[in-house]
């Protein structure tokens, strides 16, 4: 059956008028658009929150996991190492599409790795530390060890708010294990610069347990975030390995630690550590 042209348009007219009215509803009732937050957003952080992981690279983990276990803790700051800017750059989108948290970033890059963070062979990824900040950050410097031993490395550190205090933060990632002399001489080296601030955070993997000699430097400057925490035989430390050891410390100068936390992960063969800390 033939329908007249008039018949056409007026049909045409109510169905124009019938998807303004339901978009409209939709809009009214706040049905979800493509660019809304997920349920789980978080969209805030914890102001007085600093962390440090090691991400593990390269483990081909993904950086969408990545992101939802920082977005669980919230943190004003975190230090990560092992990371590559490419997967940084994509954590940082997840945690602020997915979870709604925005963060500034510094890069502390020690090294170009195709191995570790792909890129073309004659331009491989950048390699290293980097800093995610709720708040701007000044001040940035990357220094590289004078002997990185295995691997080239090195600390980052920049001055940003915590708690609503300007604080300079260091975030570090020292030699591999059986590499001692090598650790001693890159604490040194860190433990010269953070003496050098009244008040610090000192993010990292230092790669080796409370009482080795190596980390007597920071000991000196700096208590652990867990008050139990002690490079003395009984001092009680947890584990934040997957080989049951500690090697990720937030070593706090002229800030108090008001409670911590330590937070496997399947994600990484490093547990997450947190602290929120009494800026005052």
């Amino acid at each position: 059956m033939l329908v007249p042209a008039r018949g056409v348009r007026l049909l045409t007219g109510a169905l124009i008028v019938a998807c303004v009215l339901l978009v409209g509803h939709n809009a009214r009732s706040g049905a979800p658009s493509a660019r809304s937050l997920p349920v789980e957003a978080v969209r805030d952080v914890v102001p007085n929150r600093v962390m440090t992981w090691n991400i593990c690279n390269p483990c081909e983990e993904s950086n969408a996991d990545r992101a939802a276990e920082i977005a669980t803790y919230a943190p004003q700051v975190i230090g990560l190492q092992e990371a590559c800017v490419r997967d940084v750059e994509r954590i940082r989108d997840y945690l602020e599409s997915r979870h709604g948290l925005v963060y500034h970033v510094e890069y502390g890059t020690v090294l170009r790795n195709w191995g570790r963070c792909g890129g073309a062979l004659w331009s491989p990824g950048a390699y290293g530390q980097a800093i995610l900040s709720a708040a701007p950050m000044s001040d940035p410097v990357t220094v590289e060890y004078p002997d990185g031993g295995s691997e080239d490395r090195g600390y980052m550190a920049v001055t940003t708010t915590v708690g609503g205090r300007q604080l300079r933060v260091f975030n570090t990632h020292l030699a591999e294990r059986r590499q001692e002399a090598v650790r001693a001489g890159q604490t040194d080296v860190l433990a010269a610069a953070v003496a050098r601030h009244r008040r610090a955070v000192v993010l990292g993997d230092f790669n080796a347990v409370p009482d080795a000699p190596e980390l007597a430097g920071m000991w000196e400057l700096a208590t652990d975030a867990d008050p139990r925490c002690r490079p003395s035989l009984n001092g009680d430390c947890k584990t934040t390995t997957d080989w049951q050891s500690k090697f990720d410390y937030i070593f706090l100068r002229g800030v108090v630690s008001l409670k911590h936390g330590v937070h496997p992960t399947p994600h990484s063969d490093h547990d997450l550590v947190h602290a929120d800390l009494d800026t005052t």
